[in-house]
């Protein structure tokens, strides 16, 4: 007794006649069925190239599409040959031309002799089944399919939608359960020929005819009637992708392959010399006589399909530039946002970056540059400081600073001078530590030579703009880490905001700071505060500033040192 082996081709003759010679080497009968698409002259070169081996046999043809009957009327012929010219043959097993044995054919022969009643075959329910792609799972069973999918797409869909319309359902033939499954089994000649003998065939044969995809549900529907002793689970390796594309195999592979056990692996290149040699010369068989066990290789498939869908956190390729909602990760790393401190503070980045060790810029997003720490006119990845450059996408310009920073925390200044074009994405991205000072925009104004009229018309806009930014932080959608201090709670205690601020962003260890930057005089800042609300301004953000009035010559009290020893 030995296994027969049914080989569908469509292309890469060389390849497939390669292979086939090797099933034969070790005992073999192999049936290929060539699809009627291949010209002619090309299928009467390749049945003389195999007349000299007497164990190659060819099938009538059909004309084979993908999502088509075809494709089973193929495997039909083929099957009914095999066990019509090769009586020894217990097990048949069916493979495409593209298919390769990577372990030596005599393990195959001997694991299905160890099992000589076992049908392997997968085969679940549609409501067990995960893997269905294009939203048609039990309708493929209910509906009819006349039109392919692939070369008439208009037709197949809107066909599809006439029949939900009108609420149309076909009868399932009485006694079938219908089961989906990869298509590539390995049935005994008892299952095999019942389901081929079968007197109800013509009415199976008919209804799978308008099945979707028929391939994947007729044998393994079929052989729930007949079979004993299902293992459900295919001996062929074959993986598929999110988008059901079967993953193809290259040389660099070849270490992937051993390492499955699996006897037979599709889809392999046909230009894969590395691997045609190793698997179809080597009959040491660099593997070990074990199960079949592709769970083992499971991970690295799993890895790649995320990594080709998700990408990595914070990365945007033009292949897969994600829709709005759909980013792994708006950004790579933790970063910091400070919105009133500079305004507050003397010098606050180099007090900043010297507290934390972080790389602290300017106001990344200021109207005239992007002021990047030490004056630099560009950083890593080619940023440049240049507004209009910075401004055609300032998203993408903040996430390609942290991306190409990586392993650096990144902190920038912030105000509502700023370009806002970049408040939904830091508020919504978990990444982004921010703290807000607000009113603190008032400082500069109240520092400034300015006529009063511009200035009070400058503080109501500067206002309503960092309203509507708060509005966003306190939003619902927000993710990041936010905290929002009124200037005039802030000036009051100081030291503990900071602190909290930079324990989180600093070293793993941190200490207590020995020194707290130095805040800017806003001695009379409360009596501009009031002239702004005299002029008709109500500034409402700084929160409850004292005016601080007194006489002319009063002398100016010594403010009260916050330092921390």
């Amino acid at each position: 007794m030995t296994v027969g082996v049914v080989m569908l081709v469509h292309t890469a003759l060389d390849r497939a006649e390669q292979v086939a010679r090797h099933w034969t080497a070790s005992g073999c009968p192999v049936v290929l069925h060539v699809d009627k698409n291949v010209s002619r002259k090309a299928y009467k070169d390749f049945v003389t190239a195999c007349s000299d081996n007497s164990m190659i046999l060819f099938s009538q043809r059909h004309r084979c599409e993908w999502g088509t009957w075809g494709i089973v009327a193929a495997s039909q012929s083929a099957s009914e040959l095999m066990l019509e010219e090769f009586p020894d043959v217990r097990h048949v097993y069916l493979a495409s031309g593209s298919c390769l044995p990577l372990r030596p054919v005599q393990e195959l022969i001997d694991y299905l002799a160890a099992r000589p009643r076992t049908d392997f075959i997968e085969s679940a329910t549609t409501a067990d089944v995960p893997w269905t792609v294009g939203g048609l799972d039990h309708e493929r069973f209910t509906l009819r399919f006349p039109f392919s999918w692939k070369k008439q797409r208009v037709l197949f869909d809107r066909y599809v939608a006439l029949q939900r319309l009108l609420r149309f359902k076909r009868k399932i033939p009485s006694g079938l359960v219908p089961h989906m499954g990869s298509q590539w089994w390995c049935l005994t000649r008892q299952t095999l020929s019942a389901i081929l003998e079968d007197p109800e065939r013509d009415i199976y044969d008919r209804y799978f005819r308008r099945v979707w995809i028929p391939d994947e549900s007729y044998y393994q529907t079929l052989a729930r009637l007949y079979s004993s002793n299902i293992e459900s689970r295919s001996l062929t390796l074959s993986k598929f992708d999110f988008q059901g594309k079967p993953h193809i195999f290259y040389d660099d592979h070849l270490q992937l392959l051993r390492r499955s056990d699996c006897f037979v692996a599709r889809k392999i290149w046909p230009r894969a010399e590395r691997l045609y040699q190793a698997f179809l010369t080597d009959q040491a068989g660099a593997m070990k006589k074990t199960e079949p066990n592709p769970g083992k290789i499971d991970r690295i498939f799993a890895k790649a399909v995320e990594r080709r869908t998700r990408g990595r956190d914070g990365l945007y390729m033009q292949s897969r530039f994600p829709r709005h909602g759909n980013e792994n990760g708006l950004t790579s790393n933790p970063y910091s946002m400070f919105q009133g401190f500079t305004e507050l503070f003397e010098n606050f980045e180099p007090w900043l970056a010297k507290a934390t060790g972080a790389r602290v810029h300017g106001h990344l997003f200021g109207p005239e540059r992007a002021e990047f720490a030490g004056g630099q006119n560009q950083i890593n990845g080619a940023l440049s400081d240049k507004a209009v450059l910075r401004d055609y996408d300032p998203n993408r310009f903040l996430t390609s600073l942290i991306w190409n920073t990586r392993g650096e925390r990144q902190c920038f200044q912030f105000g509502p001078a700023d370009n806002q074009k970049i408040n939904w994405m830091v508020a919504r991205d978990p990444n982004a530590q921010i703290s807000v000072i607000t009113g603190s925009w008032a400082v500069p104004l109240f520092k400034s030579n300015q006529n009063f009229a511009e200035l009070r018309k400058e503080a109501a806009l500067l206002q309503k703009v960092e309203s509507d930014h708060l509005e966003i932080l306190r939003s619902v959608w927000t993710k990041a880490r936010v905290r929002i201090w009124t200037m005039a709670e802030f000036v009051e205690a100081p030291m503990e905001p900071i602190q909290t601020i930079i324990d989180e962003i600093g070293p793993s260890n941190p200490r207590r700071l020995g020194e707290a930057p130095k805040m800017v005089d806003l001695t009379g800042f409360g009596q501009f505060l009031q002239n702004l609300k005299n002029q008709g301004m109500h500034p409402y953000l700084m929160g409850d500033f004292p005016v601080e009035q007194g006489p002319a010559n009063m002398s100016k009290p010594n403010r009260k040192p916050y330092l921390v020893r």
